[in-house]
């Protein structure tokens, strides 16, 4: 099986089963009048808690069990639990709950009356039986599948399949106590606070006393291997890995670069809000991320790279996502912020050019996007496609960046160090963001949050006219700014390149055109616009070499298939879906060339005719000799980009099937069957003007 690192980056996000839940809970409250939006914005302890006890059987996939639902809330509540689970006995503060409820697809609810009189008990007993765990499925197929799954090799019960009882739209602390049978291990997020095993089975009990968005349980036959650190405040935390046999030697590299990450975030953020953090291992191409633990698909671990990128970002969950919680209906900034501080911020720890070179991966992704595919960004909440990923991770990410820009570094963590002391285990909103922002800076931050967070779209900034002339003091710079159809307040870096060397200046930019003098004491030679892309926007064509995402996620891609009938054309027209991740919109061959982008498919010497027959450019050099398959872009002069993918056989273009859509951000890639041999960005132009 290949995995690549899109699959680990895209796919780290466990609130995606949180958000499918929310999608329930606002259906049932427009069913039952009842609005769930005060919950979110709950303080720092639980209105809610639960206890309960579990039973798993994968090898029976049957689970049974026994919770107890306290609560402080007088309201009218409303008891969901997943349609294919059968309650067998219930009651409400002594009294049998009446067996009738209302079905919401995967779920089922009931509806418990208000009462003064609290606390309140709410005691369940359910069981049910479990689907069969399928590990061929790929990773979309993973994420997208909410049911609840167990056999000897693996269990995993997320929580939005609604293993467990729960009151919908409520945060809640809990105890777990599960039961299994020998040689497997369980687990949820919490506290690992009491554990046995035995001939008769497996038992533990875990505890998390915050308010929690919800329990995924995971298990399987694990080994577990143990470490221990002290935090910054002197607090001790316990490590675990829960690794399959066949990857148990990787603990110990895990666990030490866990121990790296805790004490990285504790001197950035502040302290580590838990006392443990455990690594576990899935049958399933997985990448979870949920408070105390991360969960990754077992051949996600092997790979060499996940310890130095992936895990950072999932223990960095544990502050932003899991330790502070976003308030959906303004929109997730979790994933925005912890993308900066750890995907972006391990690339500046390595150089500049790596930073740059991520910046420029996230403005060529915008570019991808035709217009109007992407949303605003207080509407993002978890990620469902790649327009939704680019905006929610990569938009968000450049946000904070533009941000410490504005703001200068010091004051920007000093920012982020009191907003988690403020709204550690609470909902936060943008506008908690924002004024937690202002109130360290001083600085009013209101229209910066605004444009960028309710805009779709991005500002198209190009020099429109430059010219030098000299002056007392040596010579004087008249630049012409503009931005097209839009009126962002921008604050645009110009470089100056002189005879001595070249000097930054910043712009502030804020309505469609506008004209900036200044003065420089050598001779200017050229300026360039924003050249270590800094500012959100979206690129000139010339900016943005084309890359093979630039087809597949724009909806008006077509596709040219130079197969005939039989095995060649199936072959060719399932990578065209795998690619473009739908059906392909055909044409033929012959068709002349429109606006429209291009996926060309098919054999050597048919894909060289083509090229030929349309007047483009020929393959490139770097794929007429090594490699049994190519995939390349060809950037028209209108600004539309094709996509060429070309074997020497039926062979080598099967190769492709698997891998390929895993490469959408390079420009070209060489394949040697289906193992990547060579891959590549074609340069970047800036935007200079040379002064006279």
């Amino acid at each position: 099986m290949t995995i690549s690192m899109s699959l680990v980056w895209l796919c780290l996000n466990w609130r995606i089963s949180f958000s499918l839940f929310l999608i329930f809970v606002a259906t049932v409250a427009s069913t039952v009048s009842i609005v769930f939006a005060a919950p979110f914005l709950a303080s720092g302890s639980s209105a809610v808690e639960y206890d309960i006890v579990v039973h798993i059987d994968p090898i029976a996939q049957s689970i049974e069990g026994y919770s107890v639902i306290t609560t402080t809330s007088p309201h009218e509540l409303i008891l969901a639990l997943g349609s294919r689970f059968k309650v067998t006995r219930a009651l409400v503060d002594g009294v049998i709950l009446k067996p009738s409820s209302t079905s919401h697809g995967m779920m089922r609810t009931w509806k418990i009356s208000g009462n003064q009189s609290v606390p309140r008990r709410i005691e369940v007993h359910w069981h049910g039986k479990l689907s069969s765990l399928n590990t061929l499925l790929n990773h979309q197929q993973t994420l997208g599948r909410v049911e609840p799954v167990s056999d000897s090799f693996g269990t995993f019960l997320p929580d939005s399949s609604g293993w467990y009882p729960r009151i919908a739209g409520e945060l809640a602390s809990y105890c777990v106590s599960l039961e299994m049978p020998p040689g497997q291990r369980g687990l949820v997020a919490g506290r690992l606070i009491e554990e046995s095993e035995s001939d008769e089975g497996y038992h533990a009990r875990f505890e998390f006393p915050f308010p929690a968005e919800g329990i995924d349980f995971m298990g399987g036959p694990y080994t577990v291997e143990t470490d221990m650190m002290r935090g910054t405040s002197g607090k001790w935390i316990q490590l675990r890995t829960y690794f399959h046999p066949q990857i148990k030697e990787l603990a110990r590299a895990y666990l030490d670069a866990v121990k790296g990450y805790i004490n990285f975030y504790e001197s950035w953020i502040g302290e580590y809000p838990f006392t443990e953090f455990s690594v576990i291992s899935s049958p399933t191409p997985t990448g979870f991320g949920m408070p105390t633990l991360t969960y990754l698909g077992i051949d996600v671990l092997r790979l060499p790279f996940i310890r130095s990128t992936s895990l950072g970002h999932e223990i960095l969950h544990n502050w932003w996502g899991n330790g502070v919680y976003p308030y959906y209906p303004d929109g997730n900034w979790t994933e925005g912020l912890t993308t900066f501080m750890a995907d972006y911020a391990y690339k500046e720890r390595i150089g500049p050019e790596a930073a740059r070179d991520m910046r420029l991966s996230w403005l060529r992704d915008f570019a991808a996007l035709s217009l109007g595919q992407d949303t605003a960004l207080d509407t993002f909440t978890t990620r469902t496609h790649g327009a939704s990923q680019i905006v929610g991770y990569n938009k968000a990410a450049m946000m904070f960046l533009m941000l410490r820009d504005l703001l200068g570094y010091e004051s920007f963590d000093r920012a982020l160090q009191a907003f988690w002391r403020q709204q550690r285990f609470r909902v936060a909103s943008w506008s908690d963001l924002r004024r937690a922002f202002e109130t360290e800076s001083g600085q009013n931050l209101q229209t910066f949050f605004k444009q960028w967070l309710t805009s779709t779209g991005a500002p198209t900034v190009r020099i429109a006219k430059a010219i030098r002339t000299q002056s007392d003091s040596g010579y004087r710079v008249t630049i012409t700014l503009e931005q097209v159809a839009s009126s962002y307040n921008l604050r645009v870096p110009i470089t100056v390149h002189t005879k001595e060397g070249k000097e930054i200046r910043m712009f502030n930019l804020d309505r469609g055109r506008q004209i900036f003098s200044f003065e420089v004491r050598t001779k200017p030679l050229e300026v360039v616009l924003d050249p270590d892309f800094r500012l959100f926007r979206r690129l000139t064509p010339e900016e943005a070499p084309p890359i093979l995402r630039q087809v597949m996620v724009d909806q008006t891609a077509v596709t040219v298939l130079l197969s005939g009938m039989g095995e060649e054309r199936v072959i060719a027209e399932e990578l065209a879906k795998k690619l473009q991740n739908r059906a392909p919109k055909i044409v033929s061959a012959r068709d002349a060339l429109t606006a429209t982008p291009v996926l060309v498919i098919g054999l050597q010497e048919q894909v060289d005719m083509w090229l030929n027959l349309h007047k483009l450019p020929a393959r490139p050099v770097i794929m007429r000799h090594d490699g049994t398959a190519y995939a390349w872009t060809v950037g028209r002069k209108d600004g539309v980009t094709l996509a060429i993918v070309s074997a020497q056989d039926t062979v080598a273009l099967e190769a492709l099937v698997r891998p390929l859509p895993h490469y959408g951000r390079q420009s070209y890639v060489v394949f040697d069957g289906s193992r990547v041999i060579a891959r590549g960005i074609w340069p970047p132009r800036v935007q200079a003007v040379k002064l006279n």
